[in-house]
């Protein structure tokens, strides 16, 4: 049976589609390994939200069964600032779900509290709470410090605590001030800089570690001045890093999120419909149309990502940036 994707040709034939050239849920795969089943069972959702699958490649060619990818993140020590809520969070849920003890820092106290009480509540290995600004550098090194100490170390640092980008219009060129400008860079560059150079001493030290910049699509528009810039700033901090601590086995990434659904969308999506004179729904309609995927990525599908590039699997990404805003259409970046 011709594939989902199979499309008709002017001679009336139907031609293989996308569809057919997959395997889904059970089929072969045939390749110069050899011949192998693939069997993928969905084993419903784990105590932190996600999706729990195992997947077995059975070999037909005498090499023995090959086990599913193991992200190898058990028991590693994982900083995630801005974790308190949205992507951060989601993020820190991931970690825990792979089995990473996670330190959450964010400013408000009673929010952090109230996100690690959600993760310990699903479970999670070890989550610990620390209260930080990251425009303050001594406190960014008195909470790395915090961590260390109950830790032992540090093996993983995702910076997803920045100020979350408007759905109104951007303002123009005449109301934008330095004040506001300086700002974003404060928090999102500066903040993200603060804390990578407060943990990779200790990362080249050990000869491993991971550290993700969340940035955003903005670094690829011109949009909005603001936006753009402090998202360009925080992709060629990423690859300044990457150049010098890869050598050391500390591999720095930058994830490029779009408009992401998270705990603040629904208020996001009124702004930007009292903005744009709309209703809530074509505003959102709006947003959906921007991605390949017929509508906004989520925090977790954001998460997932990063969660990977998290992982000693992601050794061959360094300095790259990894979009995962559901796909731009229209767009072919390379």
């Amino acid at each position: 049976m011709p594939g989902v994707l199979g499309r008709a040709q002017p001679d009336g034939q139907l031609r293989p589609g996308l569809g057919e050239l997959v395997a889904e849920g059970f089929g072969e795969h045939v390749g110069v390994a050899g011949t192998a089943r693939v069997e993928h069972e969905q084993d419903g959702i784990d105590g932190l939200g996600h999706t729990a699958h195992r997947s077995q490649v059975q070999r037909r060619d005498g090499c023995g069964t090959l086990a599913g990818m193991d992200l190898q993140l058990a028991g590693r020590r994982a900083i995630v600032t801005g974790g308190s809520r949205g992507i951060g969070l989601a993020t820190a849920r991931a970690l825990a779900a792979e089995g990473a003890r996670v330190a959450l820092v964010a400013r408000d106290p009673d929010r952090l509290a109230a996100a690690a009480a959600s993760l310990r509540d699903a479970a999670a290995p070890e989550i610990i709470t620390v209260s930080a600004d990251s425009d303050d550098d001594a406190a960014v090194r008195a909470a790395v410090g915090t961590v260390v100490d109950r830790f032992g170390g540090i093996d993983v640092l995702v910076n997803a605590a920045a100020r979350p980008a408007g759905s109104a219009p951007p303002p123009n060129l005449g109301s934008l001030t330095d004040d506001a400008v300086r700002a974003e860079l404060e928090t999102k560059l500066l903040g993200y800089l603060r804390f990578a150079r407060a943990v990779a001493p200790l990362m080249t030290a050990q000869g491993w570690g991971r550290i993700v910049n969340v940035s955003g699509l903005n670094a690829r528009k011109s949009s909005t001045l603001v936006g753009s810039v402090r998202n360009v700033a925080v992709a060629s901090m990423t690859a300044a890093l990457a150049a010098e601590l890869g050598p050391h086995g500390v591999n720095v990434t930058v994830v490029h999120p779009g408009f992401t659904e998270t705990e603040r969308t629904p208020a996001l999506v009124d702004a930007r419909a009292a903005a744009l004179g709309t209703d809530p729904a074509t505003a959102r309609a709006g947003l959906d149309a921007t991605t390949t995927i017929g509508r906004i990525t989520t925090a977790a599908e954001v998460a997932d990502v990063i969660t990977f590039l998290c992982s000693p699997r992601s050794v061959a990404i360094n300095g790259d940036a990894v979009a995962a805003g559901g796909g731009t259409p229209g767009v072919t970046h390379y």
